[in-house]
């Protein structure tokens, strides 16, 4: 007899409110109730909304992105327990699949406001920018960045198993001192939030409990994984998770159909709801054996091509716009790498957001060339040149095209930021502001105070 299809383990609604699917949740945290379980060994199917939860319409404004509530993402499938996984183990996760839903064949791409999560370059580009882009088999196009196509290399944000109380705890600790440590203009990590928080089908006990300690699931962090955005976790990719509970709590969400390195905008890559196919398998004590502190994954054999010559190369070093002197500063060195990559194409027509939308989503190569020749630290940029429809390469003065332009908000064409926050409150992203009193009993909770 032959083999029977691939069940679905994980099913979502796109018409339903996310907040009322019992299948997902926007925390981490290990008493979030387990939504089904898998076999040791087995395929199954597993669909996903977007990370915001259908928050992004496919329209010409970015209203929706410059309002896009950040306590409620991202919404995940799961958690899902795969049978015999215990502390200590490894959980096997290959990537046989990623598709968008048939019937939503579209994505976004968003640049946030700086007051609402913001971006790798806000300070120069701080307002909400938006570009939807249309799937056709492997391709996407944009109507608000024209001239540009190419093959996605689909892959999940986010894979991670729940962490236990001890993970979590230290999670919540280190990140409150970073908080409390923060001397800088912005939000540096964002602490436990009781606000939108979904755990699932958990009771309202349960559910209170997550929303005191339940991590973000905004950052990447050692112990699982989480929310990494790595483009190259495609198709035929295999990823060793940790496991820190019983059953794992496998949960998945976040897909991408493409993405650059670095995901810059932060909503950068194209974003969008689908299904991913995916096998399990549980390596005992893999943990132990496999010298295994954080995951590892082997890339798939399923990523675009671009031949010896197709791309374009910008350096970038740790000495900023401004012509400041960093020491070995990575971060401040790609900046640069891409700013440098903007000035050149904005000389075919297209506008400052439009390439740093595209820089986002679009297959990038970013690397650092050098960490040790002081004060600099050296970064690349490798930009595929056949994504264009023209030529782009280094030939003399470029001919400038009629772009159009990516959607704005409210109208705006450029950059505007206003002072946020007043005594007695804080700010924490998504938006919204929070009493003191509320911002002191998430506090108290996490120390346990």
């Amino acid at each position: 007899m032959g083999k029977s299809g691939i069940r679905t383990a994980g099913k979502v609604s796109l018409d339903k409110p996310a907040d009322q699917q019992e299948n997902l949740h926007n925390r981490w945290h290990p008493d979030i109730p387990s939504v089904g379980a898998i076999k040791d060994g087995e395929t199954v199917k597993i669909e996903c909304v977007d990370w915001t939860g259908g928050q992004i319409g496919n329209n010409d404004s970015a209203d929706d992105v410059l309002n896009v509530d950040l306590t409620k993402i991202h919404y995940l499938t799961g958690p899902f327990d795969v049978d015999g996984a215990q502390p200590g183990d490894v959980l096997l996760v290959e990537i046989m699949d990623v598709q968008p839903f048939q019937d939503q064949p579209w994505g976004f791409t968003g640049v946030f406001d700086r007051r609402n999560g913001g971006g790798f370059l806000d300070e120069l580009y701080p307002s909400a920018a938006k570009a939807i882009w249309d799937f056709e088999g492997i391709y996407c196009t944009s109507r608000h960045i024209p001239h540009v196509k190419f093959a996605g290399l689909i892959h999940p944000g986010i894979l991670g198993c729940a962490p236990s109380a001890e993970v979590l705890a230290t999670w919540n600790k280190r990140e409150g001192e970073l908080i409390a440590a923060n001397k800088l203009d912005r939000d540096v990590a964002q602490p436990p939030n009781p606000t939108n928080v979904h755990a699932g089908a958990a009771d309202a006990t349960i559910k209170e409990k997550v929303g005191l300690e339940g991590a973000r699931t905004i950052p990447g962090r050692p112990e699982h994984g989480g929310n990494c955005d790595i483009k190259n976790l495609s198709r035929g990719s295999k990823v060793y998770l940790p496991v820190h509970v019983a059953g794992a709590k496998f949960s998945v969400g976040d897909l991408h159909f493409s993405q650059g390195d670095g995901e810059i905008s932060f909503c950068g890559a194209i974003e969008m709801a689908g299904v991913i196919t995916i096998n399990f398998k549980v390596i005992k004590n893999g943990m132990a054996d496999l010298g295994l502190k954080s995951p590892i994954y082997i890339p798939g054999p399923v990523e675009p091509q671009f031949g010896p010559g197709r791309y374009i190369y910008f350096e970038g070093f740790s000495v900023d716009q401004h012509g400041k002197q960093h020491y070995m500063d990575v971060t401040v060195a790609y900046r640069q790498t891409i700013l440098r990559c903007i000035e050149y194409l904005k000389r075919f027509g297209y506008s400052d957001y439009q390439i740093y939308l595209l820089m986002s989503c679009a297959p990038i190569q970013g690397h650092i060339a050098g960490i040790v020749d002081i004060p600099n630290a050296c970064t690349t940029l490798g930009l595929p040149i056949d994504i264009f429809d023209f030529d782009i390469l280094p030939s003399g003065p470029a001919k400038a095209l009629d772009m159009g332009t990516c959607a704005f908000a409210n109208g705006e064409k450029e950059g505007k930021v206003t002072a946020g926050g007043k005594d007695g409150e804080y700010s924490f992203g998504g938006g919204l502001t929070y009493k003191a009193t509320v911002v002191d009993k998430v506090k108290n909770a996490v120390s346990g105070s």
